[in-house]
């Protein structure tokens, strides 16, 4: 593993391998953190930790045993765990929708995030400084249509994080959501449509400037490095073109 100093703070990053999680990883790095990037894709984890000197390790959030071993292999207290792992996939109507789908999204949107987050709360209460960023979606703060797996599974994990931060009321951890309105990543409406490229760069058609991952990076610096009794529940991001989950300005 790759020599931390006592001086860096540690910061784990799920999801790590693209889009939000990577550009976190590499944010988290440039401010100091020792950055321990977790994700299924060990190839791109180890580009990535080559290029911002990050300790790469495989998860798979829907593995009990794989958070286990990420949990085991911590150099010791973590500072901050950014849970950004997650996906969404297809855009059916209830009458039509994929149970394995839904299925798959909340195992790793919702089970996911509180696999890690079990594991990793002693490492975090140990730093005597911890902080627990979970990237949810403005969709766990609204409903679309064709929306309703995604939405419910952003659903519950805001209901998730509002409760961890009840429960850890008066110990050293602090707890914050981020939901994120359009970003355009290479991956997360490819993922959704599987692999159907026209359709992923449909939902983006027309819109001014989306946001891109390295702004919701740039949320996570900002709410990890305000002072340890500062504490930012909930961040809601949008472009500027996006009022609300069903109202996008578009042009021709």
């Amino acid at each position: 593993m790759t020599d931390t100093t006592s001086s860096r703070p540690v910061a784990v990053v799920t999801g790590a391998s693209s889009g939000i999680g990577a550009a976190t990883a590499r944010r988290l790095a440039a401010d100091g953190f020792h950055v321990i990037a977790a994700a299924r894709r060990r190839d791109r984890l180890d580009e990535l930790a080559a290029e911002i000197g990050a300790t790469a390790i495989t998860l798979d959030v829907t593995s009990d045993e794989s958070v286990a071993a990420l949990a085991a292999a911590l150099p010791g207290p973590v500072n901050v765990l950014v849970n950004n792992a997650g996906g969404a996939y297809g855009l059916d109507p209830v009458e039509r929708a994929d149970v394995g789908q839904w299925q798959r999204m909340y195992d790793v949107n919702v089970l996911g995030t509180l696999r890690v987050t079990q594991a990793l709360l002693p490492a975090l209460e140990a730093s005597g400084a911890g902080h627990v960023v979970v990237i949810g979606s403005t969709a766990g703060h609204g409903v679309y249509e064709g929306g309703a797996g995604y939405t419910g599974a952003k659903h519950a994990v805001a209901a998730f994080t509002e409760t961890l931060r009840l429960e850890l009321n008066g110990r050293p951890v602090r707890v914050t959501e981020i939901a994120p309105g359009m970003v355009a990543t290479e991956e997360f409406s490819l993922v959704r449509f599987g692999g159907d490229a026209g359709k992923a760069a449909g939902v983006y058609a027309g819109v001014d400037a989306p946001l891109t991952a390295e702004d919701i990076a740039d949320c996570v610096s900002w709410v990890v490095t305000r002072p340890p009794h500062v504490d930012v529940d909930l961040l809601v991001v949008r472009p500027l073109a996006q009022a609300s989950n069903t109202k996008v300005h578009r042009t021709p």
